[in-house]
C-alpha cells in the first residue's frame, strides 16, 4: 500500500548533519551507499550549470508569479523548492521525469543535479560573516519499498541524512519538526500538522538557513518611522531603514527601479525592486525569462542622495501542488499516471501527495536571516539623475535573496 511521496520545503540557517539516522526505535539499518557526480560527469556538464542557473532563476519568478496574489504579500524560497524537486526527479522516468524537466526550466536531469551539487558546495564555503546551511533529508518507510539507487543518488549528489521509520505513526511528526526547527535555527518551528497517511512511502525534505550581513550596514540611528501605503489603499507608519550620500547598486529598467545591497560574502545580495507603476501584480506579471536576474547582475554602482525601505519581517507557508500542478508538473500528482519508476520497485507505483513550503525572512540594520523548508509528500536601462538617485520604496514592492554571480534567486517575495 505504501507508495505516496511528500516534499516538505522551509527556508532556514543551520549546519547540516549527513550521517544516517533512525526516525524511531524502530527503524532498521539502510545499506545503501552515496552516489555521487564525478569529476568527470561534473566536468562534461559544466558548459550546462550556467545554462541550468539560468532556468531556475525563470523557474523562480514563474513560481512567485503563480503563488502571488494581489494584496496579499508572499515570501517563497525557489533554490529550497528546485531542491526538493529535483531530488523527486531523480525517481521519476518517461512522461512524468520529462514534465519535472519541463518544469525546472527544460534542462536535463544531468544539468540540474550538475548545478544542484555545484550550488550545495558553493554555499557552504560562503566566506564573510555569512552563515548559510542547505541540508536534505529523505525519509523512508519500511513497506515503502524505496530503492538503494534513489536513496544512494540523494546521499551523494544532495548530501542527505537518511531515516527510516514508519512515516504514518504519530511520533513521525514531531520528528520532522524537530529536525526543520533544527536546521532552520528555530525560525521555522513546526511545518507538520498532522500524521501522514498511511499509504506514504517516503517523505523528501529540503531546509535552508542563511544569516547574512550587509556589506555596508545601515546605522540605527538613522532608522525612524514613515508612511508605508499597502496595496488596498490604507497607510501604515512603520520603521524605515536609510542610507543618505552613498554609493549603491542601483539600476533602472524593465519598468522598475532596483537596488542592490551586497552581504559581506562577496556573492549573495539583498535586492529591491520598486515599479514604475503602483500595481505591483501587474507588473510582475509582464515579466517574463530571466528578467529579474538581469536587473540584479546588471545594477551599476550609482551615487545614492538616499535610499529608504521597511524594516520587516515576512513569513509564508503553504501547499504548492496546484501551483505546480499549473506549471506543468501534472502526472506526478496523479496515481495511475505518475511514474517513478526508477524510485523503487512498489507494484503500485509512486505518486506525490504534498508538496509543502514554509519560509520566513527578517530584515534590519545588519543585514537578513532567513530560513525556508520545502517538503515533497545584465539588463539596459536608462541612467540615474545626474545629481544622484533618490529611492523611497514605500508602496508595494518585490524583493530578494540573489546569487549575484549566477543569477540565482534563494528568496523571493513581495511586500504588500
Amino acid at each position: 500500500m505504501k507508495r505516496a511521496l511528500a516534499l516538505l520545503l522551509v527556508s532556514a540557517l543551520s549546519l547540516s548533519l549527513l550521517s544516517g539516522c533512525s526516525a524511531g526505535p524502530a527503524a532498521e539499518q539502510l545499506s545503501a551507499e552515496p552516489i555521487s557526480l564525478t569529476a568527470q560527469e561534473l566536468a562534461a556538464h559544466g558548459p550546462d550549470v550556467q545554462d541550468a542557473c539560468d532556468a531556475l532563476s525563470s523557474f523562480g519568478l514563474e513560481l512567485l508569479q503563480n503563488t502571488e496574489q494581489s494584496g496579499e504579500s508572499t515570501l517563497l524560497s525557489p533554490l529550497s523548492v528546485i531542491l526538493a524537486l529535483s531530488m523527486a526527479a531523480n525517481g521519476a522516468e518517461g512522461e512524468t521525469l520529462a514534465q519535472f524537466q519541463e518544469a525546472l526550466g527544460g534542462v536535463s536531469l544531468e544539468a540540474l543535479n550538475a548545478a544542484c551539487q555545484s550550488l550545495l558546495s558553493d554555499y557552504r564555503q560562503l566566506g564573510g560573516s555569512t552563515r548559510a546551511s542547505i541540508a536534505n533529508s529523505l525519509w523512508v518507510d519500511p513497506e515503502g519499498q524505496i530503492s538503494e539507487e534513489f536513496i544512494g543518488r540523494c546521499m551523494g549528489i544532495y548530501g542527505a541524512e537518511v531515516f527510516q521509520g514508519e512515516l504514518s505513526a504519530p511520533a513521525v511528526v514531531d520528528n520532522v519538526n524537530r529536525w526543520v526547527s533544527k536546521q532552520t535555527e528555530g525560525l521555522i518551528p513546526k511545518l507538520v500538522q498532522q500524521p501522514f497517511p498511511e499509504d506514504t512511502a517516503a517523505l523528501l525534505i529540503n531546509a535552508l538557513y542563511l544569516n547574512n550581513t550587509w556589506e555596508l550596514a545601515f546605522d540605527p540611528n538613522s532608522t525612524y518611522p514613515r508612511e508605508f501605503t499597502h496595496s488596498g489603499g490604507q497607510v501604515e507608519r512603520m520603521d524605515f531603514l536609510h542610507h543618505s550620500f552613498t554609493d549603491l547598486l542601483y539600476l533602472q529598467g524593465e519598468g522598475a527601479q532596483v537596488v542592490v545591497l551586497p552581504y559581506d560574502d562577496g556573492r549573495l545580495a539583498f535586492a529591491a525592486i520598486l515599479p514604475d507603476s503602483p500595481d505591483l501584480s501587474g507588473w510582475l506579471d509582464s515579466l517574463d525569462g530571466n528578467a529579474l536576474s538581469r536587473l540584479v547582475q546588471g545594477a551599476e554602482e550609482q551615487r545614492f542622495l538616499y535610499l529608504a525601505f521597511p524594516k520587516f519581517e515576512a513569513e509564508w507557508s503553504g501547499s504548492l501542488q496546484k501551483i505546480l500542478t499549473d506549471m506543468g508538473l501534472e502526472d506526478a500528482f496523479t496515481p495511475g499516471q505518475a511514474d517513478f519508476s526508477r524510485m523503487g520497485d512498489h507494484p503500485n507505483g509512486y505518486y506525490l501527495s504534498e508538496v509543502l513550503h514554509a519560509a520566513k525572512l527578517q530584515v534590519n540594520e545588519k543585514g537578513t536571516e532567513a530560513a525556508a523548508a520545502t517538503l515533497v509528500a545584465p539588463a539596459s536601462g536608462a541612467p540615474p539623475p545626474e545629481q544622484g538617485v533618490e529611492l523611497l520604496l514605500d508602496r508595494p514592492f518585490l524583493y530578494g535573496i540573489f546569487d549575484r554571480q549566477n543569477g540565482v534567486p534563494l528568496f523571493l517575495g513581495t511586500f504588500e
